[in-house]
């Protein structure tokens, strides 16, 4: 799988309360590992709960990696998907923004190379 193309369309989302639900679709699929470098053992530090509608969606942990359908995912993880995956995700919206804002930085960093 790719690890530069994997990002999604735009995510439709919305805060409630102290939550973000998310809607994503995974077009292209990939190991998205690389966007989460810099944040602390280079994992995903939010929990998500969430559902995959269509596709497969793995987390890889220290320990081991996962293949899920209904999911609670703890900070630890590196997200992949295959192409096409579509999943609704809720997330701690404090937990996500601190987490975005180092993932977002990994994503300019990945266009300028190309």
């Amino acid at each position: 799988m790719s690890s530069v193309s994997v990002w999604r369309r735009p995510t439709r989302s919305e805060e409630i309360g102290d939550y973000t639900v998310a809607f994503e679709e995974f077009t292209a699929g990939g190991d998205m590992a690389p966007l989460f470098r810099g944040l602390p053992d280079d994992r995903c530090q939010s929990s998500h709960w969430g559902i995959v509608l269509k596709g497969r969606l793995t987390f890889t942990y220290a320990d081991g990696t996962d293949i899920v359908e209904a999911y609670y995912a703890p900070p630890g993880h590196t997200p992949s998907a295959d192409p096409g995956t579509e999943t609704i995700e809720f997330t701690p919206s404090a937990q996500l923004h601190e987490t975005m804002a180092v993932v977002m930085k990994n994503v300019e960093v990945m266009a300028a190379r190309t």
